[in-house]
């Protein structure tokens, strides 16, 4: 499915297995659906860090993350500014993420990226 917008924040992080499932959840019914809500932002996706193999140049490498975290989260976003905004703020401020979700998390990343 092509990108629908002209910026894509990339959120990375680890959590402590003893919050992965509550960090799940929140992240898919409160984290997810706040941060929809400000405009400017489009579709969100997450994806999970599996280890894998393939085959290149006739040599198999394997992938097994290399120190990235685990987890990440790509938000289209029209703008840089949407970042900026009071809504991003108050959204990301809300729900269990700041007092239950986020002291758990850890080797944490954040990157705009411009779509070309």
């Amino acid at each position: 499915m092509p990108i629908a917008t002209k910026y894509l924040f990339v959120v990375s992080m680890d959590v402590t297995k003893e919050k992965e499932a509550l960090f799940n959840e929140v992240y898919d019914t409160e984290h997810i659906p706040l941060l929809k809500k400000v405009p400017g932002v489009g579709a969100v996706t997450r994806l999970k860090t599996e280890p894998a193999a393939f085959t290149i140049g006739g040599e198999r490498k394997v992938i097994d993350g290399g120190g990235q975290a685990s987890y990440v989260a790509i938000y289209e976003l029209e703008s840089p500014d949407v970042l900026l905004s009071k809504e991003w703020a108050d959204a990301v401020e809300k729900g269990r993420w700041p007092g239950e979700v986020r002291p758990f998390t850890s080797n944490r990343r954040h990157v705009l990226r411009k779509v070309i």
